[in-house]
């Protein structure tokens, strides 16, 4: 029980006005940056990251936004910006507070590591923050108690967590992250917006690094707000400008020598003078007096922690999709647009290559093998894979017959049993196979079982995975009506990720003849064909990414048929799956040179499937052949 002098000094910190001193201001006067929680401890300097100042005295009381919404780039400063408001109002303008992180359990990383840092290491916080000595101290992981306040930090995967109290500030960080329904009750955010509503001086804080075009949050909100942009003058010329990722450029394979180049006088300006661009910079909106929304948008070039020459690192490393979409995000503070629009089948068809089907061409170092169940029959893909994920199809089969009789998985296993010839005359076996479960599930899991299990996976498409493959989940398998003893994993292929990937790698040009001669390669991803009918290619680009709606509204991305044949596809998907479960997305120069000199080595392939044959040779006795297990 409180004391009746406890209670009153509450309802007098309550009922005082708000102070005149702004978010920025008591930064620079009262935050204290930990060793444990920061790279450059000491105390808080606004001037540091200039752009932050603004955008910290929104959130001051004073201030007459209601809604402040930050899309920002990587190595901003976004968060702490979000701490300092945090230790403002425990201060000066004490209140109930919600924060929220993507999930529960970031919620309590953060609060271990972020704001028990910022309490402890700022002394006028830690007087008004109990100490979590005992259950009643009011100081927890997701709870925080100070005189005429309270903060509680929870997940926007947690309903009950969104729901939990009215507010008057709240702070959503990294709101893209978030899911479009929690727990079948709705929108996390509007959740979390609903829990201000009776308070006529809320403030809402929206912080996020943008994600996919159509799905961002951070993007919409920011569209509907009065869109400010950084300027920052050219120290040659004084001409203000945004600064743009176009005009940081470099010599080929230099990134060294990156600088950025005016867009008026075309001066290149050094790194070390972003710091006074940064100091001389100024928010302009584009459009002013758009509600009571604050809007502000900058980009990871204006990061006083990223040199020019380390964005510039990040762009040549940037080889894909997936890594370009990465860039985009963190560097540019853009939105994605996903590769969702299916490449001309016929373009495809016209740069077939002449090497022959179930031989492999220079350069493919592994092979991988996607495997689609249909009621009749059985389809799957041979591919190699090389450096930079480059690939080629080696052969495309369909085994005719019943997947519930046996006959057609014999055929499969005589595949499994098989070598294939390389250029550098030598044979591999398929290191790897998946097989989806979708149909005929129960006899895919029989075969499976039968197989070794570092040859063979069995897999499932999961349309929300962000990866090629994620974490398999063990699951029980019956036979005859009974349970068996041994189980089986069965692996989430990112069934998205892997298509967007792809189509992305599809539209990559084929370098000419003269930039062969230069020396040019052929880009990361490509994919390389040999002389496959045009039925081939129409599966393969079979499919469309789409932004819908569901039936409450909420935007998602789905991939929907252009064609009803698209077997091709997931059996490219599934192979493609399968590379990465053997590492492929983390191989580095050391591995490739291990599967490059593997290749001039003697060695003999286990003979896994029970009743399969050795294949008969058909190439001089001189032949190598590859183990299917090297990796």
């Amino acid at each position: 029980m409180e004391s009746l002098q406890e209670c009153l000094t509450h309802a007098a910190l309550a009922l005082r006005p708000d102070p005149r001193l702004s978010v920025s201001e008591w930064a620079d006067a009262h935050r204290y940056l930990s060793q444990t929680a920061s790279g450059e401890p000491g105390p808080w300097r606004t001037d540091r990251t200039p752009y932050l100042r603004e955008i910290m005295d929104c959130l001051s009381p004073s201030n007459p936004a209601e809604k402040v919404v930050f899309m920002k780039g990587a190595q901003i400063g976004g968060t702490e910006a979000g701490n300092n408001w945090i230790g403002y109002v425990i201060h000066h303008s004490p209140g109930p507070m919600l924060a929220v992180q993507p999930t529960v359990e970031m919620a309590k990383r953060w609060s271990k590591q972020r704001v028990a840092s910022l309490i402890d290491s700022t002394p006028v916080l830690r007087e008004r923050v109990k100490e979590a000595r005992s259950r009643d101290s009011g100081n927890t992981v997701q709870s925080k108690e100070f005189t005429g306040g309270i903060l509680v930090m929870t997940g926007a995967n947690s309903a009950v967590g969104l729901r939990s109290m009215p507010v008057r500030y709240l702070f959503l960080d990294e709101v893209d992250a978030y899911d479009f329904d929690v727990d079948g009750e709705g929108d996390p955010v509007s959740l979390a917006s609903q829990r201000t509503i009776t308070f006529a001086n809320r403030k809402i804080f929206l912080v996020s690094t943008p994600t996919i075009q159509g799905l961002s949050r951070i993007e919409l909100e920011y569209e509907a707000s009065d869109r400010r942009r950084w300027w920052v003058p050219c120290p040659e010329c004084q001409e203000y400008q945004v600064l743009e990722e176009k005009r940081l450029q470099w010599p080929k394979d230099k990134p060294e020598e990156a600088a950025y180049f005016c867009a008026h006088c075309g001066v290149a300006i050094p790194a070390h003078r972003k710091a006074w661009m940064n100091a001389h910079g100024e928010w302009r909106a584009d459009a002013p007096g758009a509600g009571k929304a604050a809007g502000f948008h900058l980009s990871g070039l204006n990061s006083p922690w990223l040199s020019w020459m380390q964005i510039a690192e990040r762009k040549i490393a940037a080889k894909d999709d997936a890594a370009m979409k990465v860039y985009v995000n963190t560097i540019e503070a853009r939105t994605w647009t996903e590769s969702g629009e299916a490449p001309e089948w016929q373009r495809l068809y016209d740069r077939r290559e002449d090497y022959r089907i179930g031989e492999i061409p220079d350069g493919g170092l592994f092979l991988t093998a996607g495997v689609d169940v249909q009621k009749d029959r059985i389809e799957l893909e041979i591919v190699a894979w090389g450096r930079d994920r480059e690939s080629w199809s080696v052969d495309y089969r369909v085994l005719q017959g019943d997947p519930v009789k046996p006959d057609v998985w014999r055929q499969l296993d005589g595949v499994m049993s098989e070598t294939f010839t390389h250029a550098g005359n030598t044979e591999l076996s398929i290191m790897r196979l998946a097989i989806d479960t979708g149909y005929a599930t129960q006899e895919v899991y029989d075969w499976v079982r039968k197989q070794p299990s570092d040859r063979v996976i069995a897999v499932k498409g999961i349309e929300r995975l962000g990866a090629a493959i994620g974490t398999p989940s063990h699951i029980d398998v019956t036979a005859n009506g009974k349970r068996k003893r041994r189980g089986l994993l069965v692996w989430p292929v990112g069934s998205s990720f892997c298509k967007s990937e792809l189509y992305g790698a599809l539209r990559k040009d084929k370098p000419t003849d003269e930039q062969m001669a230069d020396g040019e390669k052929y880009p990361a991803g490509f994919c390389h064909f040999p002389k496959y009918g045009e039925e081939y290619f129409k599966q393969l680009t079979a499919e469309r990414l789409v932004t819908v709606k569901d039936k409450r509204g909420f935007p998602h991305r789905e991939w929907r048929k252009l064609r009803e044949r698209n077997e091709a596809l997931d059996c490219r998907i599934y192979a493609r799956a399968a590379a990465s479960g053997l590492g492929i997305d983390r191989f580095n120069d050391a591995t490739w040179q291990k599967l490059e000199r593997a290749l001039g080595r003697s060695i003999q392939i286990p003979v896994d499937a029970p009743d399969a044959q050795k294949p008969t040779p058909t190439t001089p006795a001189t032949r190598r052949v590859i183990r299917s297990s090297y990796l």
